[in-house]
């Protein structure tokens, strides 16, 4: 089957399913890549996790912060189903900068990334992308903000008139009736910025290469591998990834590395028009997608 079959196959899929999706696949060394509306910004979620890190592991590296300067962290007190780590503490807990940055990234700990935040502000991780080379990636607001959605003011049975309103509040053009899924206001990305972020983690050039090591072991250590690792991961191979979920939003960005030594960056960042909080047959065809494209691109590299 040609490129374009298997584009026009992937989106029918995800049309069929409710589905709407960016979609990148690169070849590290090659530079060959094959995608699905991969310029589509996007609302991030916890995806921009990644680029805190980064640019609080970058200023470390030019000695602005002691990576081992301990951080005192107030309970986040969180009760609603989802946020991990502090954001469930109920005491205040003293930590390291760089143990700040592991849970933020490894365990999707968002008390922990607006800690970092507090040390390096939105408007300065955005400028130290830009400044790494990486374009695309633009990051708004502290991290609670995502936890101030229509979802939290609802009852648990009712997590579904929060997805609803989130399906019928978009606009054509980007725009959102809730601020974190309004391209304007939110933090946003897309497809080919991750994987730009990522080719500049594995194949550093810009960025200092203790740090990009360091991120990528955080990356490699992420607990959350329930939607795109089961098809990345094998005895074969080596998965690293970040996820971020908001509402109806699913994303997921990765770098699977082969044993033959073949290495593809992988962006995956999707909404759903289906009213539902748990949805597995979601996350088994964004993996499907990602995969398939993956496999498409790894045949044209060997031929």
């Amino acid at each position: 089957m040609n490129d374009a079959a298997v584009v026009a196959e992937a989106r029918e899929a995800l049309r069929d399913a409710g589905l709407r999706g960016s979609f990148l696949v690169r070849d590290l060394d090659s530079g060959q890549e094959m995608g699905i509306d991969a310029d589509v910004v996007w609302p991030v979620a916890s995806l921009v996790k990644v680029p805190i890190a980064v640019a609080t592991l970058e200023r470390a590296a030019r000695g602005e912060l002691d990576p081992a300067a301990p951080v005192t962290v107030q309970p986040g007190r969180v009760s609603t189903p989802g946020p991990t780590g502090l954001t469930r503490f109920r005491h205040p807990a003293t930590l390291a900068v760089e143990d700040l940055a592991y849970l933020a990234v490894a365990v999707s700990d968002s008390t922990a990334a607006d800690a970092l935040l507090a040390l390096t502000g939105p408007a300065q991780v955005t400028a130290e992308l830009r400044r790494l080379g990486v374009a695309g990636i633009s990051v708004r607001y502290l991290m609670r903000e995502l936890a101030s959605t229509p979802a939290e003011l609802l009852d648990p049975g009712e997590v579904h008139v929060a997805h609803s309103l989130a399906i019928a509040g978009a606009t054509p053009t980007g725009g959102h009736a809730v601020a974190q899924l309004d391209i304007a206001r939110a933090n946003t990305g897309s497809a080919r910025a991750f994987v730009d972020l990522l080719h500049a983690l594995w194949r550093p050039s810009t960025m200092h290469t203790a740090v990009a090591e360091r991120v990528r072991e955080l990356m490699g250590a992420t607990v959350m591998r329930h939607r795109l690792a089961p098809d990345f991961s094998s005895d074969a191979s080596v998965w690293s990834s970040k996820t971020g979920t908001l509402l109806n939003l699913r994303h997921e960005i990765g770098v699977v590395e082969h044993a033959d030594g073949q290495t593809f960056a992988v962006a995956a960042l999707t909404e759903s028009s289906v009213a539902a909080a748990v949805q597995p047959e979601a996350e088994a065809l964004m993996a499907h997608v990602a995969r398939t494209l993956r496999d498409q691109l790894r045949r044209f590299d060997r031929l």
